[in-house]
């Protein structure tokens, strides 16, 4: 669905403020190390979105897979959004939910990312600081000229800068919202329950093609 669209379901999943002001001495090399996963995951994600659905689920997933795993530290992101219970839970269980996260995040980008209409990514000028992570502003613009805001949390990792949060129009946390979502999902079934909600999860939005 184009983003001309009522509230395109990229928004409302993807949301899926930071309070911080522009980090002034950072240099342009170390800004472009930042920048360069977010302008990667961008560029990734026009090509699924020229792709569209005249392209199977499964193509286009493959194609985006390894762009997400190069962009996102989903491990930690993971982590983050079961919480203290992590600790708590199998290895051979922690393995598992981490593999379907992953799966489930992918099987998400794919679906709401289906249609090109002429948008374009911006990466707007300064990166702001938020204790140690920084923040890359960007925008979406449709071909109308329609731009909505999204920021990518960056943190940096032994392999580099790693995306691990999505504001959705300055304000709205993607991991906050999973946060609420996954932990009631564990308080009710536990680390099993969890894991068989992201698998019906990811094979709806996969129309069953994954699981």
């Amino acid at each position: 669905m184009p983003l001309t669209a009522p509230d395109r379901r990229t928004l409302l999943r993807l949301a899926l403020c930071w309070t911080a002001g522009v980090l002034g001495l950072a240099s342009a090399a170390v800004a472009s190390e930042m920048t360069a996963p977010v302008e990667q995951l961008h560029a990734g994600l026009i090509e699924i979105m020229r792709a569209g659905k005249t392209a199977p689920f499964r193509q286009r997933y493959d194609k985006i897979a390894p762009v997400i795993g190069r962009t996102f530290d989903l491990d930690v992101i993971v982590r983050q959004v079961v919480g203290p219970r992590w600790a708590a839970l199998p290895p051979d269980q922690q393995a598992a939910l981490g593999d379907a996260f992953r799966r489930y995040t992918i099987a998400s980008y794919v679906s709401n990312f289906d249609d090109y209409s002429g948008e374009r990514f911006e990466v707007l000028p300064g990166v702001a600081a938020v204790g140690n992570d920084r923040v890359v502003k960007t925008r979406i613009v449709t071909a109308s000229g329609q731009a909505h805001v999204l920021a990518y949390v960056m943190r940096p990792t032994g392999a580099g800068w790693r995306i691990v949060d999505v504001l959705a129009e300055g304000s709205v946390s993607r991991v906050a919202a999973q946060r609420s979502e996954i932990r009631s999902v564990l308080s009710d079934g536990g680390g099993t329950g969890l894991l068989v909600s992201l698998h019906r999860k990811t094979a709806e939005l996969s129309g069953g093609i994954l699981q």
